[in-house]
């Protein structure tokens, strides 16, 4: 898995600021309609993001996701784009208080790409907008800091996952 992170920076008063983006990818054993099917079936999603329940789908533009992330609470998003098998986002809050309502003060845009490689799929994730959240900055520092930590966790998870025995795939 690679990670890639831009960093503090400080702007123009010296105050430091969060970078606007998170970047990862990972290479998954298995192929990209299960990887798809993974990511973006409830009954799969809630299995790699979340504590095992089902979570809320409505897979189209301006449909919603809620994932329930137990003692986190239900963290709810509306979906962006929908590109089956290679392309799919989401909208959610990234300030500190979880279970609100994405809108556009409070949102960052997450966006999967997928891409076959070899007998497997190239899965792309990128979180950005954190400088646009209107927030304190110390609470998007906090969500910058724990979104960059959980995406790694979560694509761990959904590797294993998809890449393994614990999947039982078809619709």
């Amino acid at each position: 898995m690679k990670l890639q992170v831009f960093g503090k920076t400080r702007n123009a008063e010296g105050l430091t600021m969060v970078s606007d983006r998170i970047e990862q990818d990972v290479y998954i054993a298995a192929p990209v309609a299960r990887v798809w099917e993974v990511m973006t079936e409830p009954r799969h999603v809630g299995m790699w993001f979340g504590v095992g329940e089902p979570a809320e789908i409505d897979l189209r533009p301006g449909g919603r996701i809620v994932f329930d992330h137990g003692e986190h609470g239900k963290l709810p998003a509306v979906i962006e784009k929908v590109h089956e098998p290679d392309c799919f986002s989401f909208r959610w809050a990234a300030d500190d208080t979880g279970g609100r309502e994405p809108d556009a003060g409070n949102a960052t845009l997450v966006e999967f790409t997928l891409e076959p490689e070899g007998e497997g799929t190239r899965l792309r994730v990128v979180e950005s907008g954190f400088s646009e959240v209107k927030a304190d900055p110390e609470a998007i520092d906090r969500r910058y800091t724990a979104n960059k930590g959980g995406w790694r966790r979560a694509l761990l998870s959904l590797t294993r996952y998809a890449a393994h025995e614990e999947y039982e795939g078809g619709g």
